[in-house]
């Protein structure tokens, strides 16, 4: 580790800390995410593998690149449950996303983490996302071959509920393809 640094149960700083590295901790890195601006590692001094931000280690062998994008399962707690009520609506490329609150004591209380993957430049880009309330705005571009989503959690201190899946609303003009059974 070059600096302290957090290790986190997921690709970004949108997910619930884990573990705290130091200067001179040794990882042994797993996995990268597809950027590869976050790495999966296995602390020597640790029980269990976290994810930490790539520009804090000093990779002494090996290269990143080399390694296969992963993405594992995040803690999960059956202490709350996910939003009952989750909206979204498309203005342009914004997209409004809204959910009914889910009570929780303040200890356990992290918000809420929101894993989408949005049009960004032509390209499908997993962008997690954590908040402290019930309404956010995305940027979602036209223009991507596969089609934008997104999942929400309630976050608690111990982990994250099942997610709900939110229904994503297409750019004005788009199509959609389905195959009837039959």
């Amino acid at each position: 580790m070059l600096q302290q640094a957090n290790c986190r149960y997921g690709p970004g700083g949108a997910y619930l800390y884990e573990w705290g590295l130091y200067p001179g901790n040794r990882v042994d890195i797993l996995a990268r995410n597809d950027r590869a601006d976050w790495v999966y590692v296995h602390p020597w001094y640790f029980q269990g593998d976290c994810w930490v931000r790539t520009d804090l280690l000093e990779i002494i062998r090996g290269d990143i690149m080399s390694l296969q994008p992963f993405y594992g399962l995040l803690p999960f707690s059956e202490l709350y449950k996910p939003p009952r009520t989750v909206n979204a609506v498309r203005a342009g490329d914004e997209v409004t996303v809204m959910w009914s609150s889910v009570w929780m004591t303040e200890d356990d209380y992290r918000g809420y983490l929101i894993e989408a993957w949005l049009c960004v430049d032509g390209q499908i880009a997993f962008t997690p996302v954590a908040i402290d309330g019930t309404v956010i705005i995305l940027q979602d571009e036209a223009g991507c071959l596969q089609p934008s989503s997104a999942r929400i959690y309630t976050a608690e201190k111990h982990g994250y509920t099942e997610w709900r899946l939110i229904a994503w609303p297409p750019h004005e003009g788009a199509t959609v393809t389905a195959t009837a059974a039959g």
